[in-house]
């Protein structure tokens, strides 16, 4: 437990925002705690997903389609960002263990 808690606050300040996983990714840099990198590529991993869509659907408005895409971001960051509080490691559904092969060099 005691290195989840060191990770901890890099792991919460990781889902904020896009900004906010650069940050807590830079703040990992000198700690290099396991359970904040975990948390770390998961929420990068959910900002670019969103932001990757956004831009697709800028290209065909379609409402439903952007409700959908919300409700799908919303859901997969709720349950990271709590998992992050919770200190846990369950990764993001269906993404998640993408997000960790992908993004190997946050370390």
């Amino acid at each position: 437990m005691e290195d989840k808690k060191g990770g901890k606050t890099s792991a919460v300040v990781a889902y904020l925002t896009m900004v906010g996983a650069l940050i807590a990714l830079s703040m990992n840099m000198e700690s290099k705690n396991a359970f904040a990198r975990f948390h770390i590529r998961q929420a990068f991993g959910l900002h670019l997903f969103f932001l990757a869509f956004a831009l697709f659907l800028s290209q065909w408005f379609n409402v439903y389609a952007w409700y959908g895409l919300y409700i799908c971001y919303l859901v997969l960051w709720g349950y990271g960002f709590i998992g992050a509080i919770g200190g846990k490691l369950n990764s993001v559904p269906v993404l998640g263990p993408y997000f960790q092969k992908w993004f190997t060099f946050i370390h």
